[in-house]
Formats: structure tokens, C-alpha cells, sequence
């Protein structure tokens, strides 16, 4: 079986391998463009970036009704631990092993606070190892140096950047973390999903031909085979 990275909307996203399924930032119900059957997709693990309701999403039902383990920053983990879910409360910069490869929380430059407004702890991006193969989820993030030290360590080969501007980086900030990181390919997110965060992401397309890199432009529920 091969393993693919689909991508749901906005800055969620879905790894399948052999054995697991990963669900990252599952805001689903609430986003009328994403794209995703929880009931024909096996759900072994949940991994959040931070707290902001666009990213929690539907984790902790999810959870709940899967047994689905939520992997987070220790205040997000404990927040959907007392809420009933089954959470794994991790540090930054820890490479975790799993059955389907290793992750490690990384840096980002936002903020996080649950819903209701509780502090959920440090923003991560999370870097993905699967099958050899890195995936760098930048989560809600601006431009930042800790780009270029992600790239010089662990060269990924997919890059998922926001692109929608206002709350994060937006499309020439992007086409410079992609610099940075010496990506392969770069995945769009976190744009048009609202008014607010409109972005045109062929304009990164361009930008990143100029300087030798691509621009895998996804719509909700297409994949790429790892």
C-alpha cells in the first residue's frame, strides 16, 4: 500500500499508511470547503498545532469516538485530556517514534489559546519523517529564522505553508521560507477559507519556479503519494 499525504482544508490534513491514519489540525464540520469521511478514513492519531479553534477543530470528538490518541503541547494535551480524550502531552524539540515514523514539535511564531480562551501553551509546526520521507507542517506561523535551522537539519521534502496572510505569513513570506528550508515542494494552506484570508496561490507557483521549486496546489480531499 502506498502512503499519501491528503490534504482536507485549510490546515488540516490526513497521512494514511499501512497501519495508522493521521489527522493534523482536523477543522472540519465548521469549514464548509473540507473535504473528509471520518467514518471510511482509519483514525489512529491526532496531532495539533495549537489551540485556535481552526485548528482544534474537531479533534476532540474525533477523539472520543475513535480512541484516536491526541498529540499535543502539554496545556492543549491536558485540555482535551480533562474534556475526555485520550492525549499525549509532549514538549518542543523531542523526536517522538510511532509505528508510522517519527515526528518532532518545532517552533512557530503565533499564538494559541483554546475556545474558551484558556491558554494552550506554544504554537508549534511539527516535522514529519515517514517512510524517509519529511513533511514539514508549519501550522499558523510568520516568516521566521528558525526556517532556515529546520532546513539545515531535516531538508524537507513537502513544506505546508500558510499562505493567507493577516494572521500568518502570507505568499512572498512563503516563498522565502521555502528558500530557508530547501523544500522540494511546497503545499499551499491556510488561505481562502474565509474573506479575510484570501490568496491566489498560483502567484507562489511563480515565485517558487523562479528560484527552482515547486508548488503542489491542492484542492480538498486530493492527495500526493509519499
Amino acid at each position: 500500500m502506498t502512503n499519501e499525504l491528503r490534504y482536507i482544508g485549510h490546515s488540516a490534513f490526513y497521512i494514511k499508511t499501512e497501519n495508522s491514519g493521521i489527522l493534523i489540525d482536523p477543522f472540519i464540520s465548521q469549514n464548509p470547503y473540507a473535504k473528509f469521511d471520518l467514518n471510511h478514513n482509519k483514525i489512529t492519531h491526532i496531532i495539533l498545532t495549537h489551540g485556535h479553534g481552526d485548528h482544534l477543530g474537531d479533534a476532540i470528538p474525533i477523539a472520543k469516538k475513535t480512541g484516536a490518541t491526541i498529540i499535543a503541547i502539554f496545556e492543549l494535551a491536558n485540555y482535551c485530556a480533562q474534556r475526555g480524550a485520550k492525549a499525549m502531552p509532549v514538549g518542543m524539540g523531542a523526536e517522538l517514534s510511532f509505528e508510522w515514523g517519527k515526528m518532532i514539535f518545532v517552533p512557530a511564531f503565533h499564538s494559541s489559546s483554546t475556545p474558551d480562551g484558556q491558554y494552550a501553551g506554544m504554537p508549534t509546526g511539527v516535522i514529519f519523517e515517514i517512510d524517509g520521507v519529511k513533511i514539514y507542517h508549519a501550522g499558523d506561523t510568520a516568516l521566521n529564522t528558525e526556517m532556515k535551522l529546520i532546513g539545515e537539519l531535516y531538508e524537507p521534502y513537502y513544506s505546508l505553508l500558510p499562505i493567507g496572510g493577516l494572521f500568518t505569513m502570507g505568499i512572498n513570506e512563503a516563498a522565502m521560507a521555502a528558500r530557508m528550508l530547501r523544500t522540494k515542494e511546497v503545499i499551499p494552506m491556510h488561505y481562502n477559507t474565509f474573506e479575510a484570508i484570501k490568496a491566489n496561490p498560483t502567484e507562489l507557483e511563480v515565485l517558487l519556479e523562479r528560484q527552482g521549486q515547486k508548488a503542489t496546489i491542492l484542492k480538498p480531499n486530493e492527495a500526493v503519494e509519499l
